[in-house]
């Protein structure tokens, strides 16, 4: 069976942040990513494979026998934009979605160019949806306050 390229790794986050974002404005969109993830999941940010942020953690078990562990939240902050992974199918993500703001959509990713594109409080409904949605199903790491 193959194995996870994306799993928990000890880079650190804000040096990842340092050297891997070459602009200002992306810099300052991710520490402030970092503050709200952080605060909505209760958890600190982890670096998961070379380049994703993740906040909290879940097992998943597919019917093919593939297994292995994700973040519950997290992100990205690529060259073209970031790769927000805080999205789970459910009706109540899919209308918070028509509010979000200025995004792209791929199977499970919002793409977005800044933070100030995108309205934060349903990306928090997205974020506390997605959470209750990965609690549900899958065995999480995540703490109640």
């Amino acid at each position: 069976m193959a194995k996870n390229k994306t799993t928990e790794t000890t880079v650190d986050v804000f040096d990842f942040i340092e050297g891997y974002v070459d602009k200002d404005q992306k810099k300052q969109d991710s520490f402030k990513l970092i503050e709200l993830l952080s605060e909505w999941s209760g958890f600190p940010p982890k670096m998961w494979g070379p380049t994703i942020i993740g906040f909290g953690s879940y097992h998943y078990k597919y019917a093919s026998g593939h297994e292995g562990d994700a973040p519950m939240l997290g992100f990205s902050p690529r060259k073209a934009q970031f790769s927000l992974y805080v999205y789970s199918k459910t009706e109540k993500s899919d209308a918070l979605l028509k509010d979000l703001g200025k995004f792209k959509m791929g199977k499970a990713c919002i793409y977005m160019k800044k933070l100030e594109d995108i309205d934060i409080s349903v990306l928090k409904g997205l974020c506390m949806e997605s959470i209750a949605y990965l609690n549900e199903h899958h065995e999480c790491a995540y703490r109640s306050y």
